[in-house]
């Protein structure tokens, strides 16, 4: 990891940015999969699935024999352990529900906002090195609690042309029965355009390779709606002196797991516990079975020694982290002057991999400083929040003097009218 003892604020933006990759040639050879997915449908799918996961699918659907034996063969303590996590993102997310509140903002004109659920929504679950079923939970469980009318799950297949039975498991469990052998830039395409076999939906979710991300870029462009921008995993940690360095060590290593394109950033005031804190990921990271990838990973990755706690926290909101570690004794404080975060943990026993599985939160959150403007996935980002308004009589007489004059001042007599004719 890089070192960085007292950079002036001048210094920020530069030190703070993440690993750029060149995506010329990225996106013009995922624009021809997805031109080819919206001419040729299932046959170019099938033909790219070959091509780059080495699988020949004749039927892209997953039947529900293949569901029974996913269910069968997965481990029990797994598949207790999935729906444990279940329970915690439903209880949490259940919150986020509120009933329409009809507001009267003056007697006779009432107004109210309802959320209806986005009838058709595609999820994309990487398979990979790292099948994500914990990401099924964290965008079925919202999409089913918002209303959502048809779910559909892309995932990419093995080999052998099968899903990870953990991602069937899960899948059944939040109740998505429509669930599609098919990962990567066609996956995207298929459910952006439709084919003969994948239905078109009107959004997006979940998270992907540079590939993936750039695909669910371009339909946007399209007109298709997606989740958020989505960029290799991160995190920072701010640490004291109370921290422990084996658990700091840990959650940076945590996110470097991820991908070679990650980054993770450790923030503190002392040299002496930047010091402790890279020694033990030099212990930890050795032993990982997936060593390579995170030793890549924190190439791109810097420990950063600051004046005090009020520059640090400055730092932090500059770099508006994925996930944000506050490893300090009395964390609340410093949370208070968060602005910009995608999840936040708190304390010394708070590790991000928590969030990742099953306190509640959702994992499905703004990278590469898109928490700036962005937040994470929640029952919101599955609804479409639609504005009410019913007037009396006597509540358009009361309004209408308002409304007539804003209207003919902007030179719309037709709005105008629209009041005079009713009175």
């Amino acid at each position: 990891m890089q070192v960085y003892q007292y950079p002036e604020r001048s210094a920020w933006k530069a030190l703070l940015q993440r690993p750029v990759m060149n995506t010329t040639a990225l996106e013009d050879s995922v624009k021809n999969i997805l031109q080819a997915v919206k001419q040729q449908g299932d046959a170019a799918v099938k033909q790219f699935t070959l091509q780059f996961d080495k699988a020949t699918i004749d039927n892209l659907v997953v039947t529900e024999e293949e569901i029974i034996r996913a269910q069968e063969s997965l481990d029990s303590k797994l598949k207790a352990a999935i729906l444990s996590a279940k329970v915690n993102i439903e209880t949490f997310h259940k919150t986020q529900l509120t009933p329409p509140e009809v507001i009267e903002t003056m007697p006779g004109v009432q107004c109210w906002r309802k959320s209806v659920g986005i009838e058709k929504v595609g999820l994309y679950i990487p398979g990979g090195t790292a099948p994500l079923f914990s990401t099924i939970l964290m965008l079925g469980v919202p999409a089913k609690l918002a209303g959502c009318k048809e779910i559909i799950l892309c995932s990419p297949p093995d080999a052998n042309g099968q899903l990870h039975p953990a991602i069937l498991f899960a899948a059944k469990a939040v109740g998505i029965t429509r669930v599609f052998k098919v990962g990567g830039v066609q996956a995207i395409g298929a459910m952006a355009y439709g084919t003969e076999t994948i239905p078109a939906v009107s959004k997006i979710f979940g998270p992907g390779n540079q590939y993936v991300t750039c695909a669910k870029q371009l339909v946007q462009q399209d007109g298709l709606a997606i989740d958020m921008p989505a960029g290799p995993s991160e995190v920072a940690v701010y640490a004291d002196e109370s921290a422990n360095a084996a658990f700091v060590a840990a959650d940076l290593l945590s996110q470097a797991e991820h991908g070679s394109d990650s980054q993770v950033v450790l923030v503190s005031c002392s040299q002496a516990v930047v010091n402790s804190i890279e020694l033990e990921i030099n212990k930890q990271v050795d032993v990982l079975p997936r060593k390579d990838i995170a030793v890549k990973a924190l190439a791109n990755s810097k420990l950063i020694l600051v004046n005090n706690e009020a520059e640090a926290i400055d730092l932090l909101n500059a770099y508006a982290p994925e996930h944000l570690i506050i490893s300090c004794n009395n964390p609340m404080p410093m949370a208070e002057q968060v602005i910009n975060a995608g999840s936040v943990f708190l304390g010394h026993y708070s590790p991000e991999s928590v969030g990742d599985y099953a306190s509640g939160t959702n994992h499905t959150l703004p990278t590469n400083g898109y928490a700036k403007a962005y937040s994470g996935v929640s029952v919101d980002s599955f609804v479409k929040k639609i504005t009410f308004q019913q007037l009396t009589r006597e509540g358009l007489q009361n309004i209408s003097k308002t409304v007539i004059a804003m209207a003919e001042a902007e030179g719309l007599q037709a709005h105008a009218n629209a009041v005079k004719v009713r009175l």
